[in-house]
């Protein structure tokens, strides 16, 4: 064992310096149980650096840790308990592994208010709509599935997708092929839509269940979300909205021509067969359950962003691209896509991406999970690689942080490892840095919630940053936490 762990904190991994007296470690262990699983190190600091527990303590915290976890989950969680040592340094970790009768909960605050779920490196109180998708997943059945009773199928309005199934397919679309397709089902004696119909329609009823089914793209002037060069929302059913999307981003990017021999060879600035594949697996893959949300597309001088409601699906892996890969959310939306054509062979889109991307070697791939939405990023190299800090809506800042900010809140410098993700460097991070600095100058009681929030961070993370600038002097607290203030350090 390592005296320092190279990976940080995110959706699958938290480290302890010591066993939690609260409900902090229940609340971690139900997060983990209701997603992919995760582990927990007790002996660890938040920096990942073994700090060690006490070896003649180690069956007194195994012990205590198992209780409390029985005692204060339900359904039960059994987690796999051992033991870690290196030299004199121990270590406990408690591998939590995925439920399979979710949703987990705190047994003291019941379902609605004790239901936790994983979001970066945080745990977040599930609201009542991922508390629906979790039911949904123990009884295997997905969002998209449900039945609309609102509403007969026959008086749905399908004229446009009926029109694109016969062109896509050569088939009519009969109530019959809509049955096969799942589309449909009986209820007392009656033909109703289901989630995924309703959403492929141009009805009204679209509109009324799912006013936020839809594409929002953007060209932007410069790095930043100030000034608009072009937007468009693209509405409708969603078995058209991916190639209008796709055709927006042509219509804002260059394809630039190249003389070879007497021949005038085009290419386009960026990977677009990639883009349009992400865009694509955006409208089928995306959590429409999350009616709050919908899919962006971000265009700037430097990059090409994509952003999804819904997190990555734990069993797909973006470092392992050019692997088959398939795991369907939508599980009635996918086959209906694929029939049409939308989408190819099953575990073929990331792969098509990794190949494409091949022949861009001057195109960086990225990927993050910002809260409960998933976004790539298509970055030109040798730009600062900015991200976006306004997921929630364009222009909701008109600033764009020049480092990147992890799904968990982690602080990056834009260098990409081996494995394709974001390495971090937090100690390093001279711009955050500054930042902090700067809200510090301008307000001397700013609180830490306050500074998270502009900078896109977590709370945790912030927390982190604060304490290394308060270590070198940079800044110093003055008077009670609660009503203190800041003072930064003078340097003339």
């Amino acid at each position: 064992m390592k005296s320092t762990f190279s990976k940080r904190e995110g959706r699958s991994l938290e480290f302890k310096s010591h066993l939690p007296k609260n409900a902090d470690l229940a609340k971690t262990v139900v997060a983990f149980a209701n997603d992919a699983g995760g582990e927990i190190f007790l002996g660890v600091d938040n920096e990942g650096v073994v700090t060690g527990l006490d070896e003649n303590d180690l069956p007194k915290i195994e012990e205590e840790a198992s209780s409390l976890i029985y005692d204060r989950c339900y359904p039960a969680i059994l987690p796999e308990i051992t033991f870690l040592s290196s030299g004199d340094r121990h270590v406990i970790r408690i591998k939590v592994f995925s439920g399979s009768t979710p949703p987990y909960y705190l047994k003291s605050e019941g379902k609605m208010k004790g239901t936790y779920i994983r979001v970066g490196s945080t745990n977040r109180l599930a609201d009542k709509e991922i508390i629906q998708e979790l039911e949904r997943k123990r009884r295997n059945i997905s969002f998209d599935g449900e039945t609309v009773l609102e509403k007969e199928a026959k008086y749905l309005d399908l004229r446009a997708f009926k029109k694109t199934f016969i062109d896509k397919t050569g088939e009519d679309c009969t109530l019959q092929a809509l049955r096969k397709l799942s589309l449909v089902k009986k209820e007392q004696g009656k033909d109703y839509p289901v989630n995924a119909l309703v959403l492929l329609s141009d009805d009204e009823l679209r509109d009324e269940l799912f006013p936020n089914a839809k594409i929002e793209c953007a060209r932007f002037k410069g790095t930043g979300s100030d000034e608009f060069i072009d937007r468009k929302s693209i509405t409708g059913g969603i078995a058209a909205q991916a190639e209008e999307a796709y055709k927006f981003v042509l219509r804002n990017i260059n394809n630039r021509g190249k003389v070879e021999g007497v021949y005038t060879i085009s290419r386009w600035e960026y990977p677009v067969k990639a883009i349009r594949e992400i865009i694509r697996n955006a409208v089928v893959h995306r959590q429409y359950s999350l009616t709050g949300m919908s899919i962006k597309i971000a265009i700037y001088d430097d990059m090409v962003e994509v952003t999804s409601p819904g997190l990555l699906p734990p069993s797909i892996d973006y470092s392992a691209m050019e692997s088959r890969q398939s795991d369907a959310r939508n599980k009635i939306l996918a086959p209906v896509f694929k029939k049409l054509g939308i989408i190819d062979q099953w575990g073929n889109g990331l792969k098509l991406v990794a190949e494409e991307m091949k022949k861009y070697p001057e195109i960086e791939f990225r990927w993050r999970e910002v809260g409960l939405s998933f976004q790539v990023q298509f970055v030109k190299k040798g730009k600062p690689g900015l991200v976006s800090a306004y997921v929630g809506g364009y222009g909701s800042t008109s600033e764009r942080n020049k480092v990147f900010a992890g799904g968990d809140g982690t602080i990056y410098d834009g260098s990409i490892g081996d494995s394709g993700r974001f390495e971090p460097v937090i100690d390093n991070n001279k711009y955050i840095k500054e930042r902090i600095i700067s809200m510090i100058s301008d307000n001397a009681y700013v609180t830490v919630n306050e500074m998270a929030d502009r900078l896109g961070l977590s709370k945790r993370n912030c927390e982190r940053i604060i304490a290394s600038l308060r270590r070198d002097g940079s800044i110093r607290r003055v008077g009670p936490s609660r009503t203190g203030r800041w003072e930064v350090k003078d340097i003339n």
